[in-house]
């Protein structure tokens, strides 16, 4: 079987369904535009054209492929497993997220749309929309909570210079929950004029598996790269999950090599005996959230709860439906750092590797650090750099100064 593709069981149905998670649970004004992107995409998916286009812009505006790095000095203070970096923070925006934001982009386009919308967290995603925006010719709005506003001041900056409007929402947390609400609410005054962009392998169907599609392009090039390298498979694949793109992208070519250990790694934030947390994997339970029906912190009344990460990336309430699914297949294993081994995880790799990794990533590197020492020397872990820490450094010396 080829491993571009994962068997059909990691594949939705034809309505959206991984099992009994994800669809498109929308109100009637939303359920038409969204209804049109599926069909969008599908006819995109099988043109050779659409397909080459991407794929150039790939090679030749992103950079790909990212650097498969071996780690060695990380390797040797850890002990055990050999570690491997899958470098997209080398990317064109310093992240992951231009993977599917080019894909996204070049959809719009094809679909006669004249604006992108969407939501943003640590500013990743918005950054790389607004870059994608501004290569193919469209308008551009972001969202994005006023917290996170503040703690990512230089993402804001590089998104209004490249020319996108950047619109800080205070409602409720104030964070990426509310960000989203924000822009599906203005997407849906004018779904003829926006193509909404949703910043990760979340909301309802088409989006899980476009955005996954789109990011597959990782965990394609690991598996070739280490195969390469090492002449076998891992022992182990590790990446940071909030939504789940970047996950999904490395986990995706991997999913049926059963030999291959899989860990999504949450947020555990300041612990999870308190409500400081976005552990939606570890502590959430089924409900419906941003159009999908996937696992969900929530309320008794089913209110999505109030979510804390370090990391601006990762504090959502929800979780990719295909990430619930995997769980409850036993394909993947989901496990959560707190902030304050996430934090020691950012200056460990810094100091280690010279290598300044996003608070995102950070998360993956901490349950690496756990895991390599456990493992032994010949094993292979490959963990996603989903991206670069230069957005963070800033808070990150501010917590610090503070501890």
């Amino acid at each position: 079987m080829s491993h571009t593709d994962a068997p059909s069981v990691y594949r939705a149905d034809a309505d959206g369904f991984f099992g009994e998670f994800g669809g498109a649970e929308l109100p009637p004004f939303l359920a038409g535009p969204i209804a049109e992107v599926a069909v969008a995409y599908d006819a995109a998916s099988q043109d050779p054209g659409f397909q080459e286009q991407f794929q150039s812009l790939l090679a030749k505006y992103v950079g790909r492929p990212s650097l498969l790095y071996f780690a060695e000095n990380l390797s040797r203070e850890l002990g055990g497993a050999k570690v491997y970096l899958k470098r997209e923070d080398l990317n064109h925006t310093g992240a992951h997220k231009v993977n599917h934001c080019l894909g996204e982009a070049l959809l719009a386009k094809r679909m006669g749309k004249t604006r992108l919308i969407a939501e943003t967290g640590a500013g990743q995603h918005g950054v790389a929309l607004a870059t994608a925006a501004a290569l193919v010719g469209l308008e551009c709005e972001i969202h994005m909570g006023a917290i996170d506003v503040a703690k990512q001041h230089p993402n804001v900056v590089r998104m209004e210079l490249l020319g996108a409007k950047v619109v800080p929402v205070e409602e409720g947390g104030r964070s990426l929950k509310e960000a989203v609400d924000s822009a599906f609410a203005v997407y849906a005054s004018a779904p003829e004029e926006y193509f909404f962009a949703i910043g990760s392998v979340v909301g309802p169907h088409p989006y899980p598996s476009m955005v996954r599609d789109f990011q597959s392009v990782v965990g394609r090039e690991a598996r070739a790269q280490i195969l390469e390298t090492e002449g076998r498979l891992p022992d182990a694949l590790v990446a940071a999950v909030g939504g789940g793109s970047n996950a999904l992208g490395l986990f995706d070519a991997f999913l049926e090599d059963e030999s291959v250990r899989i860990v999504g790694v949450e947020p555990a934030g300041e612990g999870l005996e308190g409500d400081r947390h976005a552990a939606t994997m570890t502590l959430g339970t089924p409900g419906t959230l941003h159009g999908m029906r996937t696992k969900v912190l929530q309320g008794e009344g089913g209110e999505p709860s109030p979510v804390h990460s370090i990391a601006s990336g990762l504090d959502y309430p929800g979780v990719g439906p295909q990430h619930a699914q995997l769980e409850q297949l036993g394909r993947v294993e989901y496990l959560s750092v707190t902030d304050a081994e996430t934090l020691d995880a950012f200056q460990t790799l810094s100091r280690v590797e010279g290598i300044i990794p996003a608070l995102e990533s950070s998360h993956a590197i901490a349950q690496v650090m756990k895991l390599a020492p456990e493992l032994p020397a010949d094993a292979v872990v490959i963990a996603n750099l989903s991206g670069r820490g230069d957005k963070d450094v800033d808070f990150v010396a501010e917590r610090l100064r503070e501890a």
